[in-house]
């Protein structure tokens, strides 16, 4: 891990105490009015949302570039599946046999990419109770918001376009939600809960992100 990322999660972990510290006080006003007494699983939900908000936005747009600083050569990439094809160049490049793709910092990336929205799934599956169909269209929706987000140098307030604009991490994101809504359905199985697959329409579907009980 770079001193960038560690720093980036640092300040991710810093915004999260902030945003979640300004959020609990009238939580729990809200859950004492409404209850006579604390809901530790509201709580805890509130943190787990909260802190895997901030700790994802730290991630994709943290540290901001500084004025003069390096500028991409590209700045948007449309084909599909490029990752396998840099996969292959980067084994190349660096002399490794076909049987060392999974080591690559591509293959890495992309896995990474997956795993970053493992947890939206889960939400979107446990607490928010989408359908599949439902919980792959919050993936593509977050992830197309921060490609946008990206190529617009955050709208503006970067001083340059500092990451790419990917197709690739658009269907490696929207996979990684819809892994995670299976992995949500399967524990909600294992604790004997009905998986429900009977869920609203995808043209129906609203989600509720103050929903914490």
């Amino acid at each position: 891990m770079t001193n960038a990322q560690v720093t980036a999660l640092h300040n991710g972990l810093i915004g999260f105490l902030a945003v979640w510290g300004t959020l609990l006080v009238p939580q729990l006003v809200l859950q004492l009015a409404r209850y006579g007494r604390p809901r530790l699983r509201g709580l805890v939900t509130t943190a787990a949302v909260v802190f895997y908000a901030c700790m994802a936005l730290a991630v994709v747009f943290l540290p901001l570039p500084s004025a003069n600083g390096r500028r991409l050569e590209q700045t948007v990439q449309l084909r599909p599946f490029q990752w396998i094809a840099d996969i292959h160049t980067e084994l190349v490049k660096h002399g490794l046999p076909a049987a060392h793709w999974f080591s690559t910092q591509t293959f890495q990336q992309a896995a990474l990419n997956v795993l970053l929205f493992v947890p939206l799934g889960i939400f979107a599956r446990i607490l928010w109770r989408r359908g599949l169909v439902g919980a792959l269209a919050v993936g593509a929706t977050v992830s197309l918001a921060i490609e946008i987000t990206q190529l617009t140098a955050n709208f503006g307030t970067a001083p340059f376009v500092y990451r790419i604009f990917d197709v690739d991490d658009l269907m490696t994101n929207t996979f990684g939600a819809g892994l995670g809504w299976l992995f949500g359905a399967l524990l909600l199985a294992l604790r004997g809960i009905p998986s429900a697959i009977h869920a609203q329409p995808a043209g129906r579907e609203r989600i509720d992100f103050a929903q914490t009980r």
